[in-house]
């Protein structure tokens, strides 16, 4: 489990240094959307097996993730954005594509333990709608590292529940 957990810390670690070496998108200007600085998860996992979505997006760096994971097996994909308003304009650095996402962040509670609710339109990766709670805000000094392993820490917490 600890050499899975490295693989992925150094995999993590060279895609974002990758990125931050040919990092080629316009300087964003962010403006607060409360979607930003949170993780999302598109349910709540019903083993160890199950693959749950998670979006993240922080304002400091600005970046975001798409990542598809369990406790078993993962993957994800950065993407360095503009926020306005309601509006996120993604660029993806691995394969230059771009995307406008349209995002609506709110409280709920559709499901159970969870306090938030987010709808993102527009979105070729990831889930339609995603979920947090309390206490899933991200500390804008965290990397897309920290970020990658809080969310798979997060599916681990939510199997043992």
């Amino acid at each position: 489990m600890k050499k899975a957990i490295l693989a992925l810390a150094l995999v993590s670690t060279g895609s974002y240094a990758a990125y931050k070496w040919t990092r080629s998108a316009p300087e964003p200007t962010v403006e607060s959307i409360k979607a930003t600085d949170r993780i999302w998860i598109d349910h709540m996992p019903k083993s160890e097996t199950d693959m749950i979505h998670i979006f993240a997006a922080i304002t400091e760096e600005p970046m975001g993730i798409f990542q598809s994971t369990s406790m078993w097996k993962g993957n994800h994909e950065l993407f360095v954005y503009e926020a306005h308003g309601d509006t996120i304009r993604a660029v993806y650095p691995q394969d230059r594509s771009k995307e406008e996402l349209k995002v609506s962040a709110k409280e709920c509670s559709e499901v159970r333990d969870m306090d938030y609710c987010l709808e993102i339109k527009g979105a070729s990766r990831g889930a339609k709608k995603y979920y947090s709670r309390k206490g899933w805000e991200i500390d804008t000094a965290m990397n897309a590292d920290e970020i990658a392993l809080r969310g798979k820490a997060i599916v681990k917490q939510l199997i043992v529940e």
